[in-house]
């Protein structure tokens, strides 16, 4: 099956909400100090306005869930993905961070004709090296995307998209017309 380029099927279908969970061995005082160190920084650079991360309250110092060491989740509307992402791959240390998108597939298949991955099985991505979660006590399908602090009007809680289909036309016009000049840059298809 190729991948969709409709342009209104691709915007409405963009995930707009992550999460970023910290791993650590728990019986591990290094580890569990580097994954504290790491959670207080990022709220210091919250709260400074370097992006928007929200770590939850709870510090999970036991396997809980699909998580097999000691954890916490960080959760980071689409807007500061890449400052996060970034910020998370220079700073991480040896902690290893779990990535996934947050929608309402969260695994396996949701009929026999749907075969497409979910957020915690092929739709994640590891900073540093991965660890085997275990998905088998997580819904397959929830009735609706779970929504985290709505009150930011961010992400899926967003007003309104930040550009309507036609700017987004506009914009990726002016890029292949500036990109005609990039020898390196390789060139849209017609159609």
């Amino acid at each position: 099956m190729s991948p969709p380029t409709d342009l209104e099927e691709v915007v409405n279908a963009e995930i707009k909400e992550w999460h970023f969970h910290i791993y650590f061995h728990q019986n591990n005082a290094n580890d569990h100090h580097a994954a504290l160190e790491l959670r207080d920084a990022v709220l210091r650079l919250r709260r400074d306005g370097a992006f928007v991360a929200v770590p939850l309250f709870r510090v999970n110092t036991d396997p809980v869930g699909p998580h097999p060491v000691g954890s916490y989740e960080i959760w980071v509307p689409s807007i500061s993905f890449a400052p996060v992402f970034s910020y998370l791959c220079q700073h991480r240390g040896n902690l290893s961070i779990l990535v996934h998108p947050i929608t309402r597939e969260m695994k396996g298949q949701v009929a026999a004709s749907l075969s497409s991955p979910r957020d915690h099985e092929i739709r994640k991505a590891w900073i540093g090296p991965s660890y085997p979660i275990d998905t088998a006590h997580l819904p397959v399908l929830m009735d609706e995307i779970p929504l985290q602090y709505p009150s930011l009007k961010l992400g899926y809680s967003a007003p309104e998209p930040d550009y309507t289909l036609e700017e987004r036309r506009c914009m990726g016009a002016n890029v292949e017309r500036i990109l005609r000049t990039e020898k390196e840059a390789a060139r849209a298809p017609p159609n």
